[in-house]
């Protein structure tokens, strides 16, 4: 898989979260169910959006893919302020990234990506990594995903 490295500036995110693994037989339904959470409403009460760009972001790793992390569904803000119930607001750090990007069906093309991705080489430092969803298309989305590494 093709990527190129970039330096990413820090981005404070509000949205809603969740701890799951990779192994945890709820873990489809952990995730899918934030992204139902947010869509239900919770996304029109975040204020202070930069962008209309949904986030789907994996951090607090307890070790590597295979230990627990936090899922967050989330957009970036300017600031956050007057955070809806049920919110958080979390910091992505600034750092250096592998940047893919993934064009298809939306859950397919995400699930195929993060196949191939846990049997690359790459030197991930498991701080931080987020899916930026360029589009609402489902059967021809893009996605952009960043990957924390040394």
């Amino acid at each position: 898989m093709n990527y190129e490295v970039v330096e990413l500036k820090e981005k404070t995110v509000v949205g809603v979260m969740a701890k799951t693994n990779n192994f945890a037989p709820d873990m489809g339904q952990v995730i899918g169910g934030l992204w139902q959470k947010f869509y239900e409403g919770i996304y029109t009460e975040i204020t202070n959006k930069l962008n209309e760009k949904a986030l789907g972001i994996y951090t607090d790793y307890e070790g590597d893919e295979k230990d627990d992390y936090h899922v967050i569904v989330a957009y970036e803000v300017e600031k956050a302020e007057n955070l809806p119930r049920d919110t958080v607001k979390k910091v992505i750090p600034a750092g250096k990234y592998a940047k893919f990007i993934v064009k298809g069906h939306m859950q397919k093309a995400v699930a195929e990506f993060w196949e191939k991705l846990w049997q690359m080489n790459l030197p991930r430092t498991f701080i931080c990594d987020f899916e930026e969803y360029q589009n609402e298309n489902m059967e021809d989305a893009e996605i952009h995903i960043y990957i924390s590494i040394q």
